[in-house]
């Protein structure tokens, strides 16, 4: 008999004349046959003959879980605990089109290792409206996907700080705020500072990493040449990474690249959106900035306006310290610019020259790669000159040993000099 009210199963024996004693077993909403006629079975053959046996049915915990996925948020909430990843993938697939055997799960990890499709929903120990972030491309969007981008893209149309003329640098209600993420902010050091050292702030989508495509590993989507340019930065700067996200998905990111534990190179520390502030700005109004004081606040031993670059493609993010910031091309649409994208390549090499200069104040970031042709030409034409002198050496020597053994030799000296 089900009792709705206590979601209760009482199984009674012939004989209903008087109710001695209740045994009461927990069992998952859907039970198997076995299970029933098992439970029937000790009604009968316990020797207290228990003529009343209640099974009171836990009822399963929903799972609700968000999926964020082509910069866009779908919720699920109709699945269960005894639910698989598998189950999780299908409903995916009815929401964004994506197969389930392209679909990549960031952070549903058990013993810190991807849950494959067979685990059940209950044993990854969901919260509420976690939000999941899923790497995957639709079959027959991808066509869609190779376009080349729209001229009026709205990551591309950001203003130029020059433009703007607004000097928000030194007002007073920006600097207590600066003041105040110094003071607050908790920094979660991943390695120490390195003395003499310059630092290099890196923003991470659209600068490392292509957020919005879709593909089926974020290594798809990941910037050409980012572990040569992070290793190689690494010789001469300490490296940040600061996104104006959430540190759940600063970390989620970094992993799924292979940053974070990379052998070639270490990451000092990462910073989100709560270590920015707000600034006015008269024709724009209100924005989100990276001012770069927080980190010299708490590092100011190490770091300062001359020794210090930052890597973002938004470029009001500098507003606070545009002498130091540098706006990259963004990163979009991996599929299509894979293959043609160098400028972490190119900003390597940028990095190298400046890092040999004392101060980093002098310089105007807006023509790094001015700089980098210079550098260039000028190593062609040291080359050259070494070659030249090189050679004009060996000539040298050559015609040297040459005139001190021509007496040895019936022929003329001028036969042996060059």
């Amino acid at each position: 008999m089900w009792h709705p009210d206590t979601s209760s199963v009482t199984l009674l024996s012939p004989s209903l004349c008087k109710v001695h004693t209740c045994t009461f077993v927990t069992v998952a909403a859907s039970i198997c046959l076995e299970l029933w006629e098992l439970v029937c079975a000790c009604a009968y053959l316990t020797p207290s003959a228990a003529p009343c046996v209640r099974v009171c049915v836990r009822r399963a915990m929903s799972v609700s879980v968000i999926i964020k996925w082509g910069g866009q948020e779908y919720s699920i909430s109709s699945l269960s605990e005894e639910d698989t990843v598998m189950d999780l993938k299908q409903s995916i697939k009815t929401l964004t089109g994506v197969l389930p055997e392209r679909q990549k799960l960031l952070g549903l990890k058990v013993k810190g290792k991807p849950a494959e499709d067979e685990v059940k929903l209950g044993s990854l120990k969901l919260k509420p409206n976690t939000k999941i972030m899923m790497m995957g491309t639709r079959e027959e969007s991808l066509e869609e996907v190779l376009a080349p981008p729209p001229e009026n893209d709205d990551v591309v149309n950001d203003f130029d700080i020059e433009e703007e003329v607004i000097e928000v640098e030194n007002r007073e209600e920006n600097l207590a705020k600066i003041a105040r993420r110094v003071k607050e902010y908790k920094v979660e050091e991943l390695n120490p500072p390195r003395e003499g050292k310059r630092l290099l702030v890196l923003d991470v989508d659209y600068t490392l990493f292509d957020h919005k495509s879709c593909a089926e590993t974020g290594q798809e989507l990941m910037r050409p040449y980012l572990h040569e340019f992070l290793t190689s930065a690494y010789e001469d700067y300490d490296i940040v990474i600061w996104s104006a996200t959430s540190m759940k998905w600063i970390d989620a990111k970094m992993k799924e690249l292979g940053v974070t534990d990379n052998p070639n190179y270490k990451i000092m520390f990462m910073l989100d959106s709560a270590a920015m502030i707000t600034v006015h700005t008269p024709k724009r109004g209100v924005v989100e900035v990276k001012p770069l004081g927080v980190i010299w606040g708490k590092y100011g031993e190490f770091y300062n306006r001359k020794n210090t670059v930052m890597f973002d493609d938004i470029g009001r993010n500098f507003l606070m310290n545009p002498q130091n910031g540098l706006k990259i091309r963004p990163f979009m649409k991996a599929h299509l610019n894979r293959e043609k994208d160098r400028e972490l390549y190119k900003l390597a090499q940028y990095l190298k020259e400046i890092a040999k200069l004392d101060d980093f104040s002098g310089l105007n970031h807006k023509h790094w790669e001015r700089w980098v042709h210079v550098c260039s030409n000028k190593k062609n034409y040291v080359v050259v000159i070494q070659y030249m002198l090189v050679a004009a050496v060996r000539i040298a020597i050559y015609n040297k040993i040459m005139e001190e053994n021509y007496k040895y030799y019936n022929i003329s000296k001028n036969a042996y000099i060059v």
